[in-house]
């Protein structure tokens, strides 16, 4: 018997799913602390539920059995098991460094080294890029291109 879909477009109950951002306590996962990391990008979980937040957010209810954790996950932090998935090296948020300079038209408008914090991850096929804001302009870069800009503090994800 085929599982009822909650919604067209969504996802069905019992389906395995797939987050692609690491998933922080927001302050209403119970017992931890605010921005204490729940569950990690990548990993696969199944829904249990879905629900609204604030009466226009949809929230699927999401177990990861390898976490034993229940969480809730807004749509575009979802994949489905059967979408490719290539994992990042950083996410939002993240600070970087430019490992080159980067131009445009043959001007240099971002010199090597200079700072920057991620925006937005792009996974297309093999190849991920991210939009970065360097000094308050924003660039679509390739990963390949970055570095962590603390990398004293920065931990690799494991893949």
């Amino acid at each position: 018997m085929k599982p009822e879909r909650f919604d067209e477009g969504r996802f069905d109950f019992g389906e395995s799913v797939r987050v692609t951002r690491n998933v922080r306590n927001d302050g209403t996962y119970p017992g931890l602390d605010v921005g204490v990391l729940l569950v990690r990008r990548g990993s696969v979980g199944h829904v249990l539920n879905v629900g609204t937040f604030l009466q226009d957010q949809v929230i699927f209810t999401v177990h990861f059995l390898s976490q034993d954790i229940m969480v809730g996950c807004r749509l575009e932090e979802l994949i489905s098991i059967d979408e490719p998935w290539n994992p990042s090296r950083f996410e939002f948020r993240d600070k970087v460094v430019c490992t080159i300079d980067l131009g445009m038209q043959g001007n240099i408008i971002v010199a090597k080294g200079a700072e920057g914090e991620i925006f937005k991850v792009i996974r297309d096929d093999a190849l991920i890029q991210y939009h970065v804001l360097f000094q308050g302009r924003m660039l679509q870069v390739p990963e390949t291109a970055l570095a962590p800009a603390h990398p004293e503090t920065f931990t690799e994800p494991e893949f």
